[in-house]
Parts: structure tokens; sequence; C-alpha cells
């Protein structure tokens, strides 16, 4: 039998350690990342329906700043803080994908 003692890796559930071996699919995934606030990005493809906002204007927080259209349901995007448009990535009738940065914040 092979020796896999060094292939284990700890990993850490709810302050209880395990020793495990992991999958070279495991190995290759793409790793996680904060995501940074002061980008609007799509949680999932669509189409841009409208935009409500331009460079350079203050926007409050919670105001919608354009909407898209995912699985035929319209969703409102809305500003997650106060703060100014930097620059708008997407024009009106765009198609995106999953994790497109729609718009910067200073």
């Amino acid at each position: 039998m092979e020796d896999n003692s060094s292939k284990y890796q700890v990993f850490v559930v709810n302050s209880a350690k395990y020793m495990t071996l992991t999958t070279t699919k495991f190995d290759r995934r793409k790793k996680w990342e904060k995501s940074d606030p002061k980008e609007i990005r799509s949680i999932i493809p669509g189409s841009v329906i409208e935009i409500f906002v331009v460079p350079g204007q203050l926007v409050k927080g919670g105001q919608v700043i354009l909407t898209l259209d995912a699985m035929k349901m319209y969703t409102k995007v809305e500003m997650p803080f106060d703060g100014v448009i930097k620059s708008i990535n997407v024009t009106k009738g765009d198609k995106i994908p999953k994790n497109c940065v729609m718009i910067n914040i200073e």
C-alpha cells in the first residue's frame, strides 16, 4: 500500500481539525478572494435593461443604479453605500457574464 502521509492536509471546520487527502480538482480550483467593495459585479449572467447613473454622479446608498434582466426576472441593482460613480463598464442592451464588473465606485 502506498504511503500518503505526506499528501495529507489539515482542514479546520468549526474549530475541529481534520487530516484529509485532497483531489487534483480541488487543488486546482480557483481560490476564494475577498471582493472589492468599490466594484459592482453581476452575480448571474443577464442583459442590462436600463442604467440610471452617469460617471461623476453622487449616489446615495440604496438608490437604484441599474436594472438587469436575468432568467426572465428584472433585478434592480442598488448602490451599497454613498459614493461617486467612477466608471460604467456596460451599456444598455449588453449581455454580460457572471462576475462582470458593471460599475466602479470612487
